[in-house]
Formats: C-alpha cells, sequence, structure tokens
C-alpha cells in the first residue's frame, strides 16, 4: 500500500528545454519554460495529468501573430503561465498540470463574467458550481459551493474580485486543492494558509480579463500520432443579453416564433452561455438566479445529456437538503436507512420534498453548446419546469423545437445564439 501512496508523492523531474519556438510562415513565437523557486529548490510542474507524466509549462515571451486578418494574443497577456514565485503565496503541493488547467479554464469563462463579482469551482477541467452576484463575491462563492457540494470536494476556487475573508472562512469549511484570485483583503491569507497543503494562487492580471475578451490565442491540440491541430480559440458572440437572436423558424410556409425572455431570464441565459465555454461537449446547464442548477458534461448524445443534467440536478438538490438538515451526504443517509427506519423516514421526507421542488429546475433557464436535433431534448427538460432556453439554432428541426416550447404551459421562452459552443 505503501507503493501505491508514493505513486502521488514521486516527483519525476522536468526533462523538457527552458525554450521553445514555433514557426508559422514568417512569423515566430517563443516560449519560455516556467519554473519556480520553492523551498530553496527549482520545480516546474509536479507532473502531468497523471503521476507517471513528466510535465512543462511555457510563457509567451516574444512574437506576434496575425493570421487570416486576426491579430492574437501577444506577450506580456500571460495569467497562468505568467505565474512567479510571488504570485504563488502558498505552494502547498506545488503545483501539477491539471491544477494549472483548471485556474486556466476557469478564467476561460471568467472573461466574460466580468460585470459581476463571480466565483467557480472546477474539477477535472469543468465547473461543477459557478454563480455570480451583485451582493459580493462571497454570495456567489456560497451559492457555486451548494450548487454541487459533492463535486466541489478537493477542486479548484477561482474568483474574480479580490477575495474576501468571508470567502476565505467558506473555503476552509470545505477541502479545496487550490484558490485563485486577483487579490487578497487583508487577513485572508493568514486564514487560508490555515490549510498548509491549498495552494494559493494570486493572478493580477484577472483583475482586467475585460480587456482579453475575444483577443484569441493559438490552441493546439495534439494527436496520439504525434501530430498537431492547430485552431484559434473560442471567441463567444454572446457578450450581452441584446446578443441573443429571436428563435423563429419556418416549415412548409408556416413561421412559428418563440416566447422573448424576461430580464431576469435573459440574465441568466448570458451567465449560463459564459460557463458553457468551459464545459465539455455535449452539454447542458440548468441555472437560475445568476447560479448553475445543475451541469452535464461530456455526453455523446444531446436529450441523453439533458437527462443526465436533470438526475445530477434532483440528487444535488436531495444532498443539499440532507447535508443543511441531517449534516450527513445524501449517501450517508441512504446506507443510514437501510438499517434505522427514523432514517429512512428522514430520507423519504427529503426525497419527496426534491420531487416535489423538481431538483430545484422550476423556472430555471437552460443553455445547449449545440443544437436540438430533436425535439425530445427540449420536451425532458420542459416536464421539469425550465422557464427559457438558449442555444445554437439551425437545425432542420428548429420549426419542431420551437413549437415544443410554445406547447409549454406556461409558454416558455427560447432565443438562437447563432453560434456552437463546443470543448473537446
Amino acid at each position: 500500500m505503501s507503493d501505491l501512496k508514493n505513486m502521488y508523492k514521486t516527483i519525476l523531474g522536468d526533462p523538457f528545454p527552458s525554450e521553445m519556438k514555433v514557426q508559422l510562415g514568417d512569423q515566430e513565437l517563443v516560449y519560455r519554460k516556467r519554473t519556480w523557486e520553492i523551498d530553496g529548490e527549482e520545480k516546474g510542474l509536479r507532473y502531468g495529468e497523471n503521476p507517471d507524466q513528466p510535465a512543462a509549462v511555457y510563457e509567451l515571451a516574444e512574437g506576434s501573430l496575425t493570421l487570416g486578418g486576426v491579430e492574437f494574443r501577444g506577450p506580456g497577456k500571460g495569467l497562468v503561465s505568467a505565474l512567479t514565485e510571488e504570485n504563488m503565496i502558498q505552494a502547498g503541493k506545488h503545483p501539477g498540470k491539471t491544477n494549472l488547467t483548471d485556474v486556466d479554464n476557469a478564467i476561460n469563462m471568467l472573461q466574460y463574467l466580468t460585470a459581476k463579482p463571480a466565483a467557480l469551482i472546477l474539477k477535472h477541467n469543468n465547473p461543477c458550481g459557478a454563480a455570480w452576484s451583485d451582493k459580493g463575491v462571497a454570495d456567489a462563492l456560497d451559492k457555486a459551493f451548494w450548487s454541487d457540494r459533492i463535486a466541489a470536494f478537493g477542486g479548484a476556487v477561482v474568483v474574480n474580485r479580490p477575495m474576501t475573508l468571508e470567502c476565505a472562512k467558506i473555503i476552509n469549511s470545505a477541502y479545496f486543492e487550490v484558490v485563485a484570485a486577483p487579490a487578497f483583503e487583508e487577513g485572508v491569507v493568514d486564514e487560508l494558509k490555515k490549510r498548509k497543503n491549498l495552494r494559493i494562487l494570486e493572478i493580477p492580471g484577472m483583475a482586467h480579463l475585460e480587456e482579453l475578451v475575444n483577443v484569441p490565442v493559438l490552441d493546439f491540440k495534439s494527436l496520439i500520432d504525434g501530430g498537431i491541430v492547430m485552431q484559434q480559440s473560442f471567441r463567444n458572440r454572446i457578450l450581452t443579453a441584446d446578443d441573443f437572436i429571436p428563435a423563429t423558424a419556418e416549415k412548409d410556409g408556416v413561421e412559428v416564433a418563440a416566447r422573448k425572455p424576461t430580464a431576469q431570464e435573459a440574465d441568466d441565459l448570458l451567465f449560463a452561455w459564459a460557463v458553457e465555454a468551459g464545459v465539455t461537449s455535449n452539454s447542458i446547464i440548468f441555472a437560475r438566479n445568476g447560479a448553475t442548477v445543475s451541469i452535464g458534461t461530456g455526453e455523446q448524445d444531446r436529450v441523453g445529456c439533458v437527462e443526465l443534467t436533470i438526475h445530477k440536478a434532483y440528487t444535488k438538490f436531495a444532498d443539499m437538503l440532507a447535508f443543511k438538515e441531517q449534516g450527513v451526504s445524501l449517501y450517508e443517509l441512504k446506507l443510514k436507512a437501510l438499517k434505522d427506519k427514523e432514517a429512512q423516514a428522514i430520507l423519504d421526507d427529503i426525497e419527496a420534498r426534491t420531487r416535489a421542488e423538481k431538483g430545484g429546475l422550476m423556472g430555471t433557464a437552460m443553455v445547449s453548446d449545440g443544437f436540438f436535433p430533436f425535439r425530445d431534448g427540449v420536451d425532458a427538460a420542459l416536464a421539469h419546469g425550465v422557464a427559457a432556453i438558449a442555444q445554437p439554432g439551425g437545425s432542420i428541426r428548429d420549426y419542431e423545437v420551437i413549437e415544443a416550447v410554445n406547447e409549454a404551459s406556461p409558454q416558455v421562452a427560447m432565443v438562437f445564439t447563432a453560434q456552437r459552443s463546443f470543448k473537446h
């Protein structure tokens, strides 16, 4: 057993060179490897996606790139790749690849959420909870945590405003591995350092994310044969609620149009579409009052993803009741109920209330990263009380999909994004 535990403690070393150059025609980009002096020793990434994969992180240091008339992000704009020893306030078990890519994907979503204080909790490069709030960053973090308390365990917390003491106390009430913020208010770092293995990262550039919106970066994807796919990074066209377009379609000379969202519905759709930029496809997000209710990721079929996301909503809602009222997880309560009639009665009550509340899905806004090829995915959501939907549009069955929301009682709103948001 000790050998198994050592698997996670053994550092293989970093064999990668200090500099990397990429030549694109007559344009050259120079990247420099990022290392840190920690405990008197120079260290790079702890390891890659798994402990037996050495890894390195490189920052764009020199060069500029313009392709197809589009100017790409240049040197001096680094965020995660620009972390210095000063920014690494507490290294804990110094970061590995997944720690930094979780923070990076949070920043990817937060660049579209600068209008309000926002908080995200990530695991395995997907958000498990996200929220923004006019009441402040602590309120956003609290909502993000309770949207999926189970998945938040061991995750990365990233906020887009200076972290407050109230935030720090929320963080220390659970278990997290990474915390990142543009700054930390007085006393916050001392509170966070009570967890000695917590990685605490200060990323000042996060205070200016609005300057980076829709300035693309060069996105590399490696093939298993050693080849490379290169693409321009995703650029979100929905930056305000006015950027949604009305959902209309025509069939056999008959045109249908969906109800326009209310102001609150539009705000929730805007929020959820921003979070969608960081979710592995196929994906579905339900959100209400500026917080995610349930996030479904990585499914192969659209209706299956809707059904999975609904199931998650019911599970997370029941767990929230169990934990707040009984101090145990839903799964602990279920185990206890096998032998305890009183616990079974409590479980029955929680499950009944969860069904009555439809897992917290009533009145939610739903976004889909791809269009609905059939109306079945929409119908599945309508059965649980969704109030508004945003999706790319462009399906040959848009007419049927719009008919579905128009047949709902009360009528459900729908808008198109005219843009797909796949992430692989």
